[in-house]
This record gives structure tokens, C-alpha cells and sequence, in this order.
């Protein structure tokens, strides 16, 4: 891999997070399953990222999502080493949403412990098999979508991922919502669209939490996709937090 061709601007992620307060981001999750940190980065640095998507020495593998029943559009799994931007923010990310992932499986009764440094779980994911790094870029295009899913790699995943909004809805894009559903038991899905603007991140379950209920803690099931775009291009960042097999 060429590394000074996928290289981003250098960026204090630990910073910039500083600034956002995560006890109310940590009940936002509690409540709803996500929450959102506005502006985490520049409209400048949301385009450097976007701009990689046509640098074929960044990526390990293309996805076209018709070809898989996934939806439309397409998406590209960077390959290691990440562009310093998103590496930077998958190590700054992570210790700040590893208490809510420890407190979720225990409230859930799982037995998984999550370390405190990052580099720990891929020592973790790579120990088990999952070798092959996750952060991808998504590329939509008039009419395209992405059917509900979860990002899930392997035996070991991480509860929480992020999402960055890399375009600016009504200029570069209409349509194309953030969507989450919920599944409670015995009750149909409740949808949410998570409204975001360019550079928004979005902060969210990758498949289940725990919801406190009359007679004690439950889980839920999530999913999450992108509702159809209706013109324009939409560039998305994902930062997921476990390898893949």
C-alpha cells in the first residue's frame, strides 16, 4: 500500500472530543439507542475524506450492493494502515464508548469485558481470526439505499459503531435519511431517521441494548441503513470497531 496517498490531514481526535459531554451522550444511547456529535469534523476534512473513495491503493475490497441484495450504491473497506483521520478517531472514539459497552452487557447478563485501550480488543479480533480491518466509505448516487442490517465481522464485535455524514443534505444530496429500528419483543419495529448534517457523526447500537421494562432489563434488536436517495451523490463514514474474519 501506498500510505502518503491515503494520508489525511493530522487532526487531535482526542481534542475535538473533548468538547462534546459525554455523560448526556451516554444517556442519549441509554434511551434512544443513538446519539449524534454535531460538526466532529471541518466541511474541509469531511471532503479530503470523501475524495479518497476513487484511491484504489486505500481499500481492501469494493462492494456494489446490488450484486448482494443489499441495497444500492456502493461501499470500500480501507486496508491497514488507516488514513491518519480515521485511525486517529476509531484509538479516540473507543475508550470514551467502552464504559457504555461493559455497562450494557452486564445489565444484558453477557459475560464479554471490553479492555480500555482499543489496541487491546484488535489484539483481541486478530487473536480469534478477524484480521481485516472494517472502516469503509459509502457511496450513494441517485435512487440508491442501503436495506437495514448490522455490522457484524465475527465472534467478537464491539456493541457500538459511528457513522460520519461526509455531504451536505439539500446541496450535495436529498433524501438518503439515516434510519434505525428497534424490534422490542412482542412489539412491532419502531423506526427512527436520524437527521445529520455534513460532518455530524452519529453514534449508534450495532445490534442489541438493554432497555429497562416493568419487570426488569430486556434486550432489543437494532438495525440500521440509509433511506433512498433522491439526487445527488451522499458520502458516508464508518467507523466500526471489531475486524472482520
Amino acid at each position: 500500500m501506498n500510505a502518503v496517498r491515503c494520508a489525511t490531514p493530522d487532526s487531535d481526535a482526542n481534542a475535538r472530543l473533548q468538547v462534546f459531554d459525554w455523560a448526556s451522550i451516554a444517556s442519549e444511547l441509554d434511551a434512544q439507542g443513538c446519539a449524534v456529535l454535531e460538526a466532529l469534523l471541518s466541511p474541509q476534512e469531511c471532503q479530503a475524506l470523501a475524495s479518497l473513495y476513487a484511491r484504489e491503493s486505500c481499500f481492501r475490497s469494493r462492494i456494489v450492493m446490488g450484486r448482494h441484495g443489499f441495497g444500492r450504491g456502493e461501499y470500500q473497506y480501507f486496508r491497514y494502515p488507516l488514513p491518519t483521520a480515521v485511525a486517529d478517531l476509531r484509538t479516540a472514539l473507543y475508550p470514551r464508548l467502552v464504559p457504555i459497552a461493559n455497562r450494557w452487557n452486564a445489565a444484558m447478563g453477557l459475560a464479554v469485558d471490553y479492555p480500555d485501550a482499543h489496541a487491546a480488543f484488535i489484539q483481541r479480533c486478530h487473536a480469534a481470526g478477524q484480521q481485516r480491518p472494517t472502516p469503509l466509505l459509502l457511496k450513494y448516487g441517485t435512487g440508491d439505499y442501503n436495506c437495514l442490517h448490522q455490522d457484524l465481522y465475527g465472534e467478537h464485535a464491539f456493541p457500538l459503531q459511528v457513522a460520519l455524514l461526509l455531504s451536505e443534505p439539500e446541496r450535495d444530496f436529498s433524501g438518503g435519511e439515516f434510519v434505525l429500528t428497534e424490534q422490542r419483543p412482542r412489539m412491532q419495529s419502531q423506526p427512527m431517521v436520524v437527521p445529520l448534517r455534513q460532518g455530524d457523526a452519529v453514534v449508534f447500537a450495532v445490534h442489541h441494548r438493554p432497555v429497562q421494562g416493568a419487570r426488569g432489563i430486556y434486550r432489543v434488536n437494532l438495525r440500521h441503513g440509509v433511506s433512498r436517495v433522491r439526487a445527488g451523490r451522499r458520502h458516508t463514514l464508518g467507523i466500526v470497531f471489531h475486524d472482520a474474519t
